[in-house]
């Protein structure tokens, strides 16, 4: 069942304005030799040696025979502007992503960070990345604009991405960037397929989704964690946009979707906020997923 709490919209006094900070920088060497209109794929080591590359002018595939190691990394290069559906593990969900500057640089996690993944996930010594360009005729479908299971924490040079003022004791499993992955189970939370965004119990969380470039949104849709009784649930919010809007909106204590109508706005991000928790004892509200429904304008 669809629920559709009340909303609607305001204009903000002033803009808003945010800053965004420096992408990881990728080595000059990286890059030289990358084409203005080919796909590339390069498999790189913590020193920087290229160990597999493949390259296409519509898709390109490599299979890496190596168990990955400490600064081993991904660098997709296409023509600056492109998107890419990208996968990086068979047992992987592949990502769209777009490229503003027509570089994407991904480090392999390891360690903690793997808890918000697949058991199991980068492991082997065999591994299939694939990286095609989508058309314009693609990218002007109606889809899920948030939607990204390739997001990292931190700073990226691909979007859509998700940041946030806080995440539960800095743990992957509640890292922002989860609510973008894909995935909306939520009857438990933790390590994966229950991650979420946690705000360890702060009022003043906000969540920040970033296109990277400026898309037409439809309508949103809110999956809260459900763990009840160990999670509680937020009975409104607020998510203001890259114009200067902003939208009230009212939310139900349900594991279920929970539509909002964005009126088919051009925007570049979006932000939750001023989320009101409910009075239950418990004090971790959490959300599972972000959905972002809607396409790229047909000059973008």
């Amino acid at each position: 069942m669809l629920l559709l709490p009340t909303a609607s919209f305001a204009r903000r006094r002033g803009a808003i304005v945010l800053s965004f900070k420096a992408a990881r920088s990728v080595p000059q060497k990286l890059t030289e030799g990358k084409s203005k209109d080919m796909v590339q794929i390069k498999v790189v080591n913590q020193a920087g040696s290229v160990l597999r590359e493949a390259v296409h002018p519509q898709e390109a595939l490599a299979c890496v025979d190596r168990d990955w190691e400490q600064g081993d990394a991904i660098l997709f290069l296409a023509p600056a502007g492109s998107h890419l559906e990208i996968t990086v593990d068979a047992s992987m969900l592949r990502g769209e992503v777009y490229l503003p500057n027509g570089i994407m640089h991904w480090p392999v996690p390891l360690g903690e960070h793997r808890l918000a993944y697949t058991p199991g996930l980068f492991e082997g010594k065999r591994h299939i990345i694939t990286a095609r360009l989508l058309s314009a005729r693609e990218t002007a479908q109606c889809r899920d604009l948030a939607r990204n299971p390739l997001d990292l924490r931190g700073e990226t040079d691909f979007f859509p991405h998700c940041s946030a003022n806080v995440e539960t004791r800095n743990e992957s499993v509640f890292a922002a960037r989860n609510v973008i992955d894909g995935l909306r189970f939520n009857q438990s939370h933790g390590e994966w397929p229950y991650e979420s965004w946690g705000i360890g119990a702060r009022e003043d969380a906000w969540c920040l989704l970033n296109f990277g470039r400026e898309v037409i949104a439809e309508k949103m849709a809110l999956t809260l964690r459900a763990d009840f009784p160990h999670d509680a649930y937020w009975v409104s919010g607020h998510v203001t946009d890259s114009n200067g809007d902003e939208m009230a909106f009212e939310l139900q204590k349900t594991g279920e979707r929970q539509m909002i109508d964005l009126g088919g706005r051009r925007v570049q991000w979006l932000r939750l906020e001023r989320m009101v928790k409910s009075d239950d004892p418990s004090a971790f509200p959490s959300l599972r997923a972000w959905e972002v429904f809607g396409y790229d304008p047909a000059n973008g």
